[in-house]
């Protein structure tokens, strides 16, 4: 898969990760745009819907964790909330973080999400990228374009929209004036949240982990792109803010 820009723009001084070209998509992201509100009346919340794909597996690389994935998904105990690990017989083979062939016209430091295949890239020197499954809300089929990587967020809060609030009144101990839901092992962002700006608003779009590894590869969140805990958190370590994120 090769992905390829039309024109080169500017450098962004707020994010200091070189040229920042015009979008891929811009009347596609807009339009986009109203399919985002609905995120504010869904959540990041489990409502697992099963989707049909053709999956187009890219060429891969020998993996540079020796293929050990017992321990690249074994527990994490010194968290600040334990992670317990992840049973990989329930994860098809092919959503195991790997570094494989990844020819893109972007530069090292972009986060690639291609809807079609249930895969985040993040691109690197060479000519490579590493990829990671993720599972996809319905929102997120709808959604191109390209945003940027705002702020980060190591065990965040989950606050719950008033729309979501109003259907679910249980939640209402999670709403934004109670503070919203403390982070742990059962928020719906995980271990880690990459919250998305567009043209410096907040897209209600997010990146984050999530304990359900089962759901990886599936259409399942009400909005947000989900990974598994310990991917995510190898994601926030080799991610910067400001880097650029496509949706395709």
């Amino acid at each position: 898969m090769v992905f390829t820009r039309s024109s080169a723009g500017t450098a962004s001084p707020a994010t200091g990760i070189g040229p920042q070209e015009p979008a891929i998509n811009r009347r596609g992201f807009v339009k986009s745009l109203a399919g985002l509100s609905c995120l504010a009346l869904t959540g990041c919340v489990t409502t697992e819907r099963r989707v049909r794909v053709t999956r187009q597996p890219a060429p891969e690389m020998a993996d540079p964790y020796g293929m050990d994935y017992k321990a690249i998904y074994g527990p994490l105990p010194y968290e600040r909330f334990p992670i317990p690990a992840v049973d990989i017989s329930k994860v098809p083979r092919q959503f195991l973080r790997r570094r494989v062939d990844f020819p893109a016209n972007y530069r090292p430091g972009t986060l690639i999400v291609d809807t079609s295949t249930f895969f985040l890239h993040l691109v690197e020197e060479g000519g490579t990228a590493m990829r990671y499954g993720v599972g996809l809300g319905r929102q997120g089929f709808a959604w191109s374009g390209e945003g940027v990587i705002q702020w980060k967020q190591e065990w965040p809060k989950w606050t719950p929209p008033d729309e979501m609030i109003a259907r679910q009144p249980e939640l209402e101990k999670y709403s934004a004036e109670n503070g919203g839901m403390p982070p742990g092992l059962d928020n719906p962002l995980g271990a880690r949240a990459l919250y998305i700006f567009q043209n410096g608003e907040d897209t209600l779009y997010r990146v984050h982990g999530t304990p359900e590894y089962w759901t990886i590869g599936k259409a399942v969140s009400s909005g947000c792109v989900r990974m598994m805990n310990q991917d995510v958190i190898d994601l926030y370590g080799r991610v910067r803010s400001g880097a650029l994120i496509v949706v395709v």
